[in-house]
């Protein structure tokens, strides 16, 4: 009765097994940041490049055995990725589905995005004049990703414009589409999409991360804000605006515009408590 039944046990076994993994498969997409529009893929992506640089000046000085490397800024990280479309299940004769509008599987349970909508990606918006931002996005993420409307905005402390491998904020420098089968009335059938990404982010998120109290670092200065005020944030005192406007040689702090790049400099703790005795 037990040798009987177990390899109906074994299929059923095997049955659950593989029906949790096709449950479990995170699909990519990618999402449209001016319209919030969500772009899933048909395939997932079989390999992910990102590739960041950093530019460095070479300080010689007389005596040393190899010069001293400063730190100039870093270069803009890039995403590289091939994506795959096949539009065969609804059919490759008279009628076939082309691959760069929507389609559907089989089953018709699920919809792909065609090719013309990853496209859309790397074209300029009509109402903005340039190309969109967007997001890529794949696998399980944790709660420190942005939503979708705070992607743009300056972000708190813990939290990542871009976390790779699971999600990357950036703009669509090239879109390289290949179309690799046709129906014999020549609608295109299967696609293989080369997309390379390069990373975005605004001047307020870059500055936001230069938050240390004791390093020099950079502020943008928003409408209706006032040097005091700044102080407060950064030192938490509102008598140490003369320290900013200080070093940014501002004579009348009410004549400074918005938008000014502001340079907060170090606390000198010595300093001060030189003052304070």
């Amino acid at each position: 009765m037990i040798t009987a039944s177990l390899p109906l046990l074994i299929d059923s076994i095997f049955l659950t097994l593989n029906s949790e993994l096709i449950m479990s498969l995170s699909k990519a997409y990618f999402e449209n940041l001016e319209t919030k529009e969500q772009i899933i893929v048909q395939f997932n992506p079989t390999e992910l490049s990102f590739n960041k640089s950093a530019q460095f000046a070479e300080i010689a000085i007389p005596g040393l055995d190899a010069p001293l490397q400063q730190f100039i800024r870093g270069g803009t990280e890039t995403l590289s990725l091939e994506l795959f479309f096949d539009s065969t299940d609804e059919g490759m004769a008279e009628g076939a589905k082309s691959v760069t509008t929507e389609y559907s599987s089989t089953s018709g349970a699920d919809k792909f995005s065609g090719v013309d909508k990853f496209y859309e990606l790397v074209k300029q918006n009509p109402n903005t004049h340039a190309i969109p931002r967007c997001r890529f996005s794949w696998g399980k993420t944790s709660d420190l990703k942005p939503p979708v409307g705070d992607v743009l905005q300056p972000l708190g402390v813990g939290k990542n414009v871009s976390r790779a491998p699971y999600w990357f904020v950036g703009i669509v420098e090239s879109i390289d589409r290949k179309f690799t089968l046709f129906s014999p009335e020549g609608i295109p059938l299967r696609a293989r999409l080369t997309v390379k990404m390069r990373e975005y982010q605004t001047l307020e998120q870059m500055v936001r991360r230069l938050n240390s109290t004791d390093h020099t670092k950079a502020r943008v200065l928003k409408r209706r804000e006032r040097l005091d005020q700044i102080a407060t944030k950064e030192y938490d005192t509102p008598a140490d605006w003369r320290r900013i406007a200080e070093a940014n040689d501002i004579d009348d702090p009410r004549r400074v515009l918005p938008g000014t790049i502001l340079k907060i400099p170090p606390i000198d703790v010595a300093a001060d408590q030189r003052r304070a005795d």
